[in-house]
């Protein structure tokens, strides 16, 4: 696929679909803006070649037709102008398609940044639409794709809209580009021993990956509530803990795989426990072969935290996706921030997979000293399990 140093951009128009659904607290403010950040550098090449941009992009899932502020990017907007310094404020439509955002296009002069109001605000964008794919399209000259934590996604902005430019005329961002190489250079050739660290709450999102990585790494630490169906499928007992008995069978053929290709499989030697999913009720310590009944596993251990270093110390590349525990509530997020810093020390490659894994490497401060951090976690499991990625092969088409 082009990257934008393959096409010409000089004075043309461009669309830039981005990926700017952040994360925002109770009151509306972006508390991690690193996916804005991310697309800083592929917006600043286009103003230096004295172009017209459209943004574009989604933020969480409104109902499609109805306006709600919550759901709006003008927010989105203000940190943008703030980031990119530009003289000339930064429009935001009040439509997608609409009179609005079409009269502020055609208006645009060069140098100057229009953003579309939530595409998904439009029932086209999600079906894949080609009619408003095509209304999209009416408004540029050259289509650019940013947006890696929205390719595993069959979308309008994404897949129907690319096509409908020519090779010459549309080409991949540079944060776009930078992680698919990373992640295809990383799976394809990595610096032995190689590592991964798999968390989250449930397998049932990340078993073809889980099954693929057994195929590419030499060890396994497996964390968070995921690790209580594997738990189950060797025999203990796990209380209350959150488990998916459907992928008992699964968990075990995993194991069983891992064992044969001499993989090692790692997982939490203890855990935290209590008796509801809450940091207001007692917990308490205990291995994760002796979890009570009527109690659920919330974090993993400090003995698991020692362990999983140790098992990291070696480690030439580690790639990691999702938490060890419930890390959003401060009394269960030790084992997850402890792990982030582990990996943070490594003398190793490391790359940060996925949304909540960010999050965490962000609470510890461990952001910098990580070799890469994706601003996609979805997208990033599907290049894992060897998926093509619709925003991708849309631009390879």
């Amino acid at each position: 696929m082009n990257t934008l140093k393959d096409i010409n951009i000089n004075g043309k128009t461009v669309f830039i679909r981005c990926d700017f659904n952040v994360p925002k607290d109770g009151d509306g403010n972006i508390t991690d803006d690193r996916r804005i950040r991310g697309v800083l550098p592929t917006i600043r090449y286009c103003l230096d070649r004295d172009c017209k941009i459209i943004l574009g992009s989604h933020y969480e899932r409104p109902e499609p037709g109805i306006y709600e502020e919550k759901y709006s990017l003008a927010t989105v907007v203000t940190r943008l102008h703030t980031l990119l310094k530009l003289a000339s404020t930064i429009q935001l439509a009040t439509d997608v398609v609409g009179t609005d955002a079409k009269a502020k296009a055609a208006a645009l002069q060069t140098g100057e940044v229009l953003v579309l109001e939530n595409l998904r605000y439009e029932a086209g964008e999600t079906k894949n639409d080609e009619a408003f794919a095509k209304e999209l399209a009416s408004m540029v000259d050259i289509y650019v794709n940013d947006a890696f934590g929205a390719c595993h996604r069959s979308h309008a902005s994404i897949d129907a809209m690319a096509r409908l430019f020519d090779h010459d005329h549309r080409a991949a961002g540079f944060l776009l580009s930078k992680e698919v190489n990373f992640f295809e250079k990383t799976l394809l050739n990595p610096i032995r021993p190689f590592v991964a660290v798999v968390g989250g709450s449930k397998v049932s999102g990340k078993l073809e990956a889980l099954r693929q990585l057994i195929d590419k790494v030499d060890k396994v630490i497996i964390g968070g509530g995921m690790a209580f169906t594997f738990l189950k499928a060797k025999g203990y007992e796990i209380g209350i803990s959150l488990v998916e008995d459907e992928l008992l069978d699964e968990a075990r053929t995993i194991m069983i795989k891992a064992r044969k290709k001499g993989v090692k499989f790692y997982l939490p030697v203890d855990v935290i426990v209590a008796p509801e999913f809450s940091d207001t009720v007692p917990s308490k310590y205990v291995s994760s072969q002796e979890i009570p009944d009527g109690w659920m596993g919330l974090d993993i251990g400090p003995a698991s935290s020692r362990l999983f270093r140790t098992v990291l110390s070696d480690a030439q590349t580690i790639i990691w996706n999702g938490p060890m525990g419930v890390y959003e509530m401060d009394k269960y997020a030790k084992g997850s921030l402890k792990m982030s810093h582990n990996i943070a020390d490594a003398n190793a490659t490391t790359i940060v997979g996925g949304g909540d894994t960010a999050d965490v490497a962000l609470r510890a401060g461990d952001v910098e000293e990580m070799t890469f951090v994706s601003t996609g976690g979805g997208a990033s499991l599907n290049l894992i399990e060897g998926n093509p990625l619709p925003g991708i092969e849309a631009l390879k088409a």
